[in-house]
């Protein structure tokens, strides 16, 4: 057995003995009884609910059932949030705000569980399996295997919220864990190397390409598109969809500061500039979820047609936002005015706006549930995606134009610990909390998995972290 399930069993023996029957019979929650509720929580998720310290999405209520965004076993973990490194941000700040080394551990725990899922590729797949059968399907770079499944994914921000939580679990450590300290190392290298001329990242990649083959280009409108889906590997693609290189470009910013390495800073100042060549020309000065290699709006999935979309490209002006921020560098900024007077003009009738525009000529594009035909109409649309979208215009345009106010001495103040202070809806939040903690440590709730349609109460990993969020505060709070 070992040492760190050894102590987290000990102290989820105190956990019982000053349990939830205690803690819920009291009138008045107490730090030591949150700080009781919190240990017995943790002790259950890390010795009875994770898989080798990884964690799905949702389970059923006695265990028996499990899943991610698809179906996993006992012996499955899911790095896309919000699967492992979820789990172990929230461990990791119930270790920075409470002190207590159980959940330091236990955030160590889940971090070396993403170490075994880290593929040649340097970075993750949707799933980590520890099953010895299942492994062999993988080119786990733990394993030292160079045949299998080998497909880095920075869809779904899965990659970079590995190596953002990883990040801080080697920070914490004080970089002194060797093993966690090499897989960042790995992994950044290998996005550097991931990373394309013109400063975009693919969806997807299991090898490095040749640099010359990758001119850097402005975007452009093809000359024709087809209005049938043509079934194309799109995971090359230059990809906004989904706040992929938004993701990366903050992931890498963080990796400048933690590392001191300007490689990193530079390597998301690129991503900046993609962003700025990948800006659509008149009439449509917006963004495409994906361009292909000649950049022009492409294809992806069969509901993601070539378009300017309303829906990404509010993401890419924060983005540019933010990247004006750090760098104080007015050529992010200067995309944003003529973007919002487009989208203002694009509007629906009631005021949101159409994930896909079709290009050049503007109208809203949708499909039709069932058959995926492109339509004009939005009366029949499949309900597993967003083809209508909110307006964040507002306040895009009122941040552009504070920003351009505030000098650039000004826009990076010195980052402040967070302090927090008891308030009674914090109390009474966290009371709520430990009340609804059952015996064993579970926050049950109605709910059901997507891939076991006869179960109606499960234990979501988003109610954790959420949960533990709050009693970590009222402990920090009340000392």
């Amino acid at each position: 057995m070992s040492r760190r399930l050894i102590v987290c069993l000990a102290v989820a023996g105190v956990c019982l003995v000053e349990g939830a029957a205690d803690v819920r019979a009291a009138a008045t929650l107490t730090p030591t009884k949150a700080k009781a509720a919190l240990r017995q929580a943790v002790c259950f998720f890390q010795t009875k609910v994770s898989a080798s310290g990884g964690y799905l999405w949702r389970y059923s209520a006695d265990l028996s059932l499990q899943e991610g965004e698809r179906t996993g076993s006992a012996t499955t973990a899911w790095v896309q949030p919000p699967g492992t490194p979820t789990v172990g941000d929230a461990l990791l700040e119930a270790y920075h705000l409470t002190g207590e080394k159980l959940y330091l551990e236990a955030a160590r725990q889940t971090a070396s569980a993403l170490v075994a899922g880290q593929l040649q590729s340097g970075g993750w797949d949707y799933r980590i399996e520890f099953d010895p059968k299942d492994r062999r399907r993988y080119a786990y770079r733990s394993d030292g295997r160079r045949t299998g499944r080998n497909m880095t994914t920075l869809d779904d921000d899965t990659t970079q919220s590995a190596i953002r939580f990883l990040m801080r679990v080697d920070q914490t450590l004080k970089f002194k864990d060797r093993e966690i300290h090499d897989a960042v190392e790995f992994a950044l290298e290998s996005l550097l190397r991931a990373q394309y001329p013109n400063g975009a990242w693919p969806q997807r990649y299991s090898r490095f390409l040749d640099p010359g083959q990758f001119p850097v280009k402005r975007a452009a409108y093809p000359d024709s598109w087809s209005r049938t889906y043509p079934q194309q590997d799109y995971r090359g693609h230059y990809t906004f969809n989904d706040d992929t290189i938004a993701d990366l470009i903050d992931m890498m910013f963080l990796a400048a500061e933690f590392y001191n390495d300007d490689r990193y800073r530079t390597a998301g100042e690129r991503g900046g500039d993609f962003m700025l060549l990948a800006q659509m020309p008149e009439p449509q000065p917006g963004w495409a979820q994906q361009y292909d290699l000649d950049m022009r709006p492409a294809w992806a999935r069969k509901f993601e047609p070539p378009a300017v979309s309303g829906g990404e490209s509010q993401g890419v002006m924060r983005t540019l936002l933010n990247l004006y921020r750090r760098t104080g560098k007015k050529k992010y900024l200067e995309p944003i005015p003529r973007a919002l007077t487009y989208y203002r003009k694009s509007l629906l009738p009631d005021g949101r706006l159409a994930r896909f525009y079709e290009l050049k000529t503007n109208r809203p594009l949708y499909f039709v549930k069932d058959t995926y035909e492109l339509t004009y109409s939005s009366d029949n649309m499949p309900t597993h995606y967003g083809f209508i979208v909110g307006s964040k215009l507002d306040s895009i345009e009122a941040e552009s134009r504070q920003l351009l106010r505030t000098g650039p001495a000004k826009l990076n103040p010195p980052h402040k610990t967070p302090v927090y202070l008891m308030s009674r809806q914090l109390a009474s939040r966290a009371q709520a909390v430990v009340d609804a903690l059952d015996e064993r440590g579970a926050w049950v709730e109605e709910g059901r998995l997507r891939t076991a349609g006869t179960v109606d109460r499960i234990i979501d990993c988003r109610t954790f972290v959420n949960n533990v969020g709050i009693l970590s505060r009222f402990i920090a709070a009340s000392q």
